[in-house]
């Protein structure tokens, strides 16, 4: 409700949250715009270049003493060091998969990730399935099944996507630290190597980056801003959002990244149509799960 010209704290959430996953699901543009510069290049200089950014958005925030606090403290610094390497290896997959024509395989991987994050709970952590969430899991894999088999191609980008992002997302829930200082620490940590990488690619004179024109090296800059900004935003609205909210939401990205790679000309084959067909059924089976056990809680 809005009082006034005023909008509500949660209407600013779901703002912030729309605003997060159409960033995310536009990132396919990105990539495809940067289509000349190697993986390897982008990586690097998304890391380089998110640093300096997240640190005035810590800043701006007032998180520094809480961002010195983890970094002083051996066990949380060594849980994001390890999530530091998963972010790496799946935001360099992501790039390759996007350039390499397999957006389909990207949106893929993040329309079942909510469904691995059940998994994960129930083998590591012992939380039980409800039926519906036993339903839609096994619905999501006989998707996969019949990508594997009836498509003869076994979906590897978005298996790999999907378990790396969930790993990442258990082992960050484990350290008591706000998204972008928890984001900064994790750039840090991968800070050198990449300076060290864009040095070398300098030193053999295949750095794309100052070579190929203002305009291209403006967009490498611009990675930094555009990895830390939807991040901002969705730590914004996970504060102000429902839990179920948030889970409708996040199906944002990944359906913007289906029509990027129909904008972009990939073959939608009878076998991915299919598979995507039985995703999106466990896909509305686990929201609305979620949204009727919320409103149970209540």
């Amino acid at each position: 409700m809005k009082n006034g010209n005023t909008y509500t704290t949660a209407q600013y959430g779901l703002l912030a949250g729309i605003a997060a996953y159409v960033m995310w699901g536009f990132f396919p543009v990105y990539f495809k715009i940067t289509q000349d510069v190697p993986p390897l290049e982008i990586l690097a200089h998304r890391v380089v270049w998110s640093l300096p950014f997240a640190a005035i958005i810590i800043y701006f925030r007032g998180q520094w003493a809480q961002t010195w606090e983890v970094m002083g403290n051996a066990k949380p610094l060594g849980a994001l060091t390890l999530a530091a390497l998963l972010i790496a290896g799946n935001w360099g997959l992501y790039i390759w998969a996007v350039q390499d024509s397999q957006i389909f395989q990207a949106s893929l991987g993040y329309y079942i990730n909510p469904l691995i994050f059940v998994l994960v709970g129930v083998v590591f952590l012992g939380e039980k399935l409800s039926r519906l969430q036993i339903m839609a899991v096994a619905i999501a894999a006989i998707g996969v099944a019949l990508l594997t088999f009836y498509g003869g191609q076994f979906p590897w980008i978005a298996l790999s996507l999907a378990v790396s992002f969930t790993i990442y997302g258990v082992i960050r829930k484990q350290v008591k630290i706000g998204a972008v200082p928890g984001l900064f620490i994790e750039i840090a940590v991968l800070f050198i190597p990449a300076v060290i990488y864009l040095f070398y690619l300098s030193n053999q004179g295949e750095m794309v980056f100052l070579k190929d024109g203002t305009k291209i090296s403006t967009l490498l800059i611009l990675a930094g801003p555009l990895t830390v900004l939807p991040l901002v935003a969705f730590a914004y609205a996970a504060r102000r959002l429902r839990l179920s909210t948030i889970g409708f939401l996040q199906f944002i990205g990944p359906s913007l990244q289906f029509l990027m790679a129909i904008l972009y000309g990939e073959k939608l084959t009878p076998a991915y149509l299919l598979c995507f067909a039985f995703i999106w059924l466990a896909v509305a089976i686990f929201v609305w799960d979620a949204v009727r056990r919320q409103k149970n809680s209540i």
